[in-house]
């Protein structure tokens, strides 16, 4: 309100002055006289004012027209003028809104619109940075892997598009199942930015399926320094990496090496299985049972499992089943509750040929968890308590057809693997296989029943026309004649066979 009354003042203070002026100027006396090609013109005080205006604006006129005149020729001479702005601005506008539209179709989906919309942002923008990467995935989308290789290499030649570029072709590669090249493309870019997790992930796994457990580990050590890792993770993949590597130099037959690797493995992650059973071997190897066994009995209290006790059972491998029964129980007291030391008992007193013992080991597994190697157990208690060979049968039908129980399983995929493995081999997923009950049944034999000779041998046949084994001699029952491995090899079991009795 103030403002616009100030404003009203000063307007017609302003008028009120010019009046008085042109006022005094038409009063006044005086003038200016010009002689112009014999010709005299005199002008007033009003009029020589008037006239000095308007000389002033002819000359600023022809100022602005001279530099107008200027501004052209440089314009055309190619120099950065005024002119030249404008159309640049001009340019720019398009250009950004051809980029806009261009993105747009891209999150579209519409490639080939935005190939095109990208066409025309180069040529507004000159800016391949911005443009040959909508280009790109526009090519990607719509399945033209030729324009799109194109383009990442041409972005590759920039400093400041190198990774993108690099990254482009990497993937491509990915797709393609070149990984050879992919794992070069991948060193490359982690060269470029050290710090990006997709291509960390990325490498690591390559290394990994190419067997690179030493670049593998630098590589797992960059995201642990860089944060993209947790400790316990990275200490648990460490461990892993490792353990492969020593699996690698034990094929090239450089066993101390081999041992040191597995014991450094295991140092690093005590709680994984595979590590700690190497570990103990190589303990064993290097004659130190005590340090197998202390290894070995820290890994079964954090996870039961039958590697580890086929790993605890060569530390005496000729010892008769008493003894061995004798000496597992400074492992089996350390979890009695968990199902895998119900199991292990069951098989060592089936060595020890306490069946009675065996059966009370087993519990009600073979009511409350039934699977193959429960089952098989189960029959096998019967046999040796002289159970009927239909009860056996019974047993072993069952076996056919129950769950295969716990095994190495793929937290990714659910592919099923006979032993542990760094890498899945359906996925390519890297520490991804946990030792667990699978979703479905599946035909790959248990880990646990591949384990049970190793422990506690074969079933000696108790006929009366079967030789007698000596001591630590295993006979190898007849398929012929046994009546357990004749019903074990007939997986269609008879119609009217009976039913199993129920374990007591």
């Amino acid at each position: 309100m103030l403002w616009s009354l100030f404003k009203i003042v000063l307007f017609v203070v302003i008028v009120a002055a010019l009046t008085l002026g042109a006022g005094y100027l038409i009063e006044s006396s005086g003038g200016i006289q010009i002689t112009a090609g014999g010709v005299e013109f005199t002008l007033g005080p009003l009029q020589s004012v008037i006239a000095a205006l308007l000389a002033i604006l002819a000359v600023w006129i022809f100022l602005k027209l001279f530099s107008l005149l200027i501004a052209t020729l440089r314009f055309i001479n190619g120099d950065e003028t005024a002119i030249s702005r404008y159309f640049d601005r001009n340019r720019e506008r398009k250009g950004f809104q051809a980029l806009s539209e261009g993105l747009m179709a891209l999150a579209s989906g519409e490639g080939r619109l935005a190939m095109a919309k990208a066409t025309k942002a180069e040529k507004y923008l000159h800016k391949p940075e911005l443009t040959d990467l909508i280009t790109a995935q526009a090519a990607e989308m719509t399945g033209d892997q030729k324009k799109a290789e194109e383009v990442y290499k041409r972005l590759v030649q920039n400093d400041s598009t190198r990774f993108v570029g690099v990254r482009g072709l990497m993937k491509q590669k990915l797709e393609a199942g070149d990984t050879t090249t992919a794992l070069k493309l991948a060193e490359r870019a982690f060269a470029i930015k050290p710090k990006h997790e997709e291509v960390q992930d990325t490498l690591l796994r390559l290394q990994a399926q190419s067997a690179d457990w030493s670049g593998a580990r630098k590589t797992l050590n960059a995201k642990l320094k860089h944060g993209a890792l947790p400790r316990d993770v990275h200490k648990r993949r460490d461990a892993i990496l490792a353990l492969s590597e020593a699996k690698d130099v034990l094929d090239e037959g450089k066993t101390i090496e081999a041992q040191e690797a597995a014991i450094s493995a295991n140092k690093s992650s005590p709680d994984l299985i595979p590590a700690a059973a190497m570990a103990a071997r190589s303990h064993i190897a290097q004659g130190r049972p005590k340090y197998a066994v202390r290894l070995l009995k820290k890994a079964w209290q954090a996870q039961p499992h039958p590697d580890l006790a086929a790993a605890f059972a060569e530390i005496a491998p000729n010892e008769n089943a008493q003894d061995r029964l004798k000496r597992f129980r400074q492992l089996t007291a350390i979890r009695p509750e968990h199902r895998e030391t119900k199991l292990l008992l069951a098989e060592l007193n089936l060595a020890a040929e306490d069946f009675p013992e065996a059966r009370r080991s087993l519990g009600t597994l073979a009511e409350t968890d039934p699977d193959t190697r429960v089952l098989a157990i189960a029959a096998a208690i019967e046999r040796g308590e002289g159970a009927s060979d239909a009860v056996v049968r019974g047993w072993l039908a069952r076996a056919l057809t129950a769950p295969r129980g716990p095994q190495w399983v793929c937290e990714n995929c659910n592919t099923i693997h006979t032993e542990w493995v760094p890498i899945c081999s359906t996925c390519n997923s890297f520490d991804t296989l946990s030792w667990k009950t699978p979703p479905q049944s599946e035909t790959v034999l248990p880990a646990g029943a591949e384990m049970l000779p190793l422990i506690v041998g074969s079933l000696e046949d108790t006929s009366p026309e079967a030789p007698a084994a000596e001591d630590g001699e295993v006979i190898e029952p007849d398929p012929h004649t046994d009546p357990v491995v004749e019903a074990a090899a007939d997986p269609e079991p008879a119609v009217d066979q009976p039913e199993p009795e129920k374990v007591k």
